[in-house]
């Protein structure tokens, strides 16, 4: 017996209820406080938006609009993953999502939801803010692991809207939290237990593991990676209750099928592996979630599904050792210049 969900109920409230404004939203940009100029932010709602202006020694932005979703214990700080688009010819967006990142309030759980159209709805602000401040350019999602899931379910729930309400044009999901990477009785008994407890201990937390992958990308520690380690934990975030239910009421629709209408990019490692520090492979590797779940839930995700895989990349391809990183980033262009009218060339400055 699975989880109880209303597919019909909680399609129309993803596509109706937890819709922005119809009216465009007026931005108040100032320089980004984390990766500093040319990036800016701006609120957004509960959300914010990140966006990297085009550099002057390009040609304007000619592909299509990028914005990045995060994943947990994450938040935008990809400056490589955003020089990557602009030099491809795309206008670059990120957005950090309620309680995340540069979005994290005084009071909040970082990244806590306990229903995850609620972190939906600040992609369809997004999606809204930057066709707006973008028109006429196709919009690609570039969404990571936790992001890759909720955006999946957006794309889906959007797919008959129009105009800036539309869902995305190309969909890149970057190691996609598609599946519950544990024991089969976590994945059966203890999801149904969970789920009929969520609202009575929706705080709780049920995990509270170290990230090994997360303390070894970190520059500090030897990794390649400079990172806010307030909005991004080396220790790990720990898990509570009304996030894991809601992830995992998600994760049931996904395995039902989803009606993406655009391409789909689903990019993973080539392995999975244990996130230990005696793991000779902790950089080679998914450490956090299990690329054969990923491969197996492609047919469910809608008809026109491309798979990439990366042989040595790490849990966010974007963050993995240079050749791997490099192989995911001209694929993933590669991919999309296919996809997208008069595509810019997949290339790239080197990172």
């Amino acid at each position: 017996m699975g989880i109880r969900h209303d597919r019909d109920r909680a399609e129309r409230h993803a596509t109706s209820a937890h819709n922005p404004a119809s009216s465009q939203v007026t931005l108040h940009w100032r320089t980004d406080h984390l990766l500093g100029a040319p990036f800016q932010e701006a609120p957004l709602g509960p959300a914010t938006l990140v966006r990297y202006p085009h550099p002057p020694d390009l040609p304007a932005p000619r592909a299509a609009v990028a914005l990045h979703v995060h994943g947990y214990n994450d938040y935008f700080f990809q400056d490589h993953l955003a020089r990557t688009f602009a030099a491809a010819g795309y206008a670059f967006y990120a957005v950090d999502l309620r309680a995340a990142g540069r979005s994290l309030r005084p009071g909040q759980i970082p990244h806590f939801v306990t229903d995850l159209r609620e972190q939906a709805t600040d992609i369809a602000t997004a999606a809204r803010a930057v066709r707006g401040l973008e028109p006429g350019l196709p919009l690609l999602v570039h969404a990571h692991s936790t992001g890759g899931l909720t955006a999946s379910l957006w794309a889906h729930a959007h797919r008959n809207a129009a105009g800036a309400d539309a869902g995305p044009d190309l969909l890149v999901l970057d190691s996609p939290f598609l599946d519950l990477h544990a024991p089969t009785w976590q994945r059966t008994v203890g999801t149904q237990f969970l789920d009929r407890v969520g609202r009575l201990a929706s705080t709780r937390i049920i995990s509270d593991n170290p990230s090994r992958y997360a303390e070894h990308l970190l520059a500090a520690n030897g990794g390649r990676w400079e990172f806010d380690t307030t909005l991004k934990r080396p220790e790990g975030l720990p898990g509570r209750v009304g996030w894991f239910v809601a992830v995992r009421r998600g994760q049931a629709r996904v395995a039902r099928g989803l009606q993406i209408a655009c391409p789909v990019l689903l990019a993973r490692s080539d392995s999975s592996g244990p996130d230990s520090p005696d793991n000779p492979l902790l950089d080679a590797q998914d450490t956090v979630l299990d690329v054969e779940q990923m491969a197996a839930l492609v047919p469910c995700l809608g008809e026109d599904v491309t798979e990439l895989v990366v042989p040595g990349g790490v849990h966010d391809l974007t963050l993995s050792a240079r050749g791997p990183r490099e192989a995911y980033l001209d694929g993933m262009l590669h991919w999309a210049q296919g996809r997208l009218p008069d595509g810019a060339a997949p290339t790239h400055r080197p990172t």
